[in-house]
């Protein structure tokens, strides 16, 4: 199901001996379009100090009372790194982060969460596609690989915050066309599926979605979203009504508009005998 980033902010984070603090950002891949960690306040208990949050710890949540619960400690998180949140995370500092949880690197593989679809299948080692020794074997090789690829990252960090994004401008390819208002992710894969852009300063305060893969642009540094859309396809594009959950026939609707194809085609691929076959080969 698709959620508002928006609606998420605030819930508690339970761990299996308390409650760690309450969500207040998401850490999201900028280049995957994926949330990787949830940015918790811990209150008082821990000098209101911020953490991080992975969603492969994250267990079934409960929406009706707002609560995430994960499989982790208090005590864990009280001796985890620390890490400025308020700064982009460096690939160094995961590399520290998922080394003190034992969990494996999220980008040995081909999918979204290494070589799962789900974060949670990566620390069980099971479900379609993600064999656990083929996972050890893309760890091993990323490892390698590492040092070298760090030389070329410096000061271009992957991993960006939800709540900076929030009001940049976004621009069609002929004109302005408003602010993000909002961000619509996957419950399942965490991974961002539509852009809520608000067009108030140009057509009503309408609502709009946009998907990730329309994006030409972005600069960060003027706070701009460029997209491969014009004003008129997208005045022309159903509205979006965030008092109705999306659904998939909605979707339909909006990527058959802009004659573009859904990302659950290729989660079908990604799951059909065919595709698994040529990942294993």
């Amino acid at each position: 199901m698709l959620r508002s980033v928006k609606n998420l902010e605030g819930f508690a984070i339970c761990a299996t001996d308390g409650t760690i603090g309450h969500v207040k950002d998401f850490y999201f891949d900028d280049k995957a379009w994926v949330v990787r960690y949830l940015v918790v306040e811990t209150g008082s208990w821990l000098s209101s100090r911020k953490v991080l949050i992975s969603p492969m710890a994250i267990g079934h949540p409960n929406w009706t009372d707002e609560l995430l619960p994960v499989s982790i400690t208090t005590e864990q998180v009280k001796n985890s790194p620390d890490i400025d949140a308020a700064k982009p995370v460096s690939r160094q500092h995961e590399i520290q982060y998922l080394g003190y949880y034992g969990y494996p690197y999220y980008w040995a593989g081909n999918g979204l969460w290494g070589q799962c679809a789900h974060p949670g299948m990566m620390l069980m080692g099971l479900g379609e596609g993600c064999s656990e020794a083929a996972y050890r074997d893309a760890q091993a090789e990323d490892d390698r690989a590492e040092a070298k690829r760090d030389e070329g990252r410096h000061g271009d960090p992957d991993l960006r915050s939800c709540n900076e994004l929030m009001k940049y401008r976004v621009e069609a390819s002929d004109g302005a066309m408003g602010h993000v208002q909002g961000l619509l992710l996957d419950d399942d894969s965490w991974a961002i599926r539509y852009f809520i852009v608000d067009t108030n300063n140009w057509w009503l305060g309408r609502q709009v979605l946009v998907a990730p893969r329309w994006i030409q642009d972005i600069s960060w540094a003027d706070m701009t979203v460029s997209v491969n859309l014009t004003q008129q396809a997208v005045k022309d594009a159903p509205l979006y009504d965030a008092a109705v959950p999306l659904n998939r026939d909605q979707e339909m609707s909006l990527h058959e508009h802009h004659g573009r194809a859904g990302y659950w085609a290729d989660d079908m691929e990604s799951a059909s005998p065919r595709h698994r076959a040529m990942d294993s080969a």
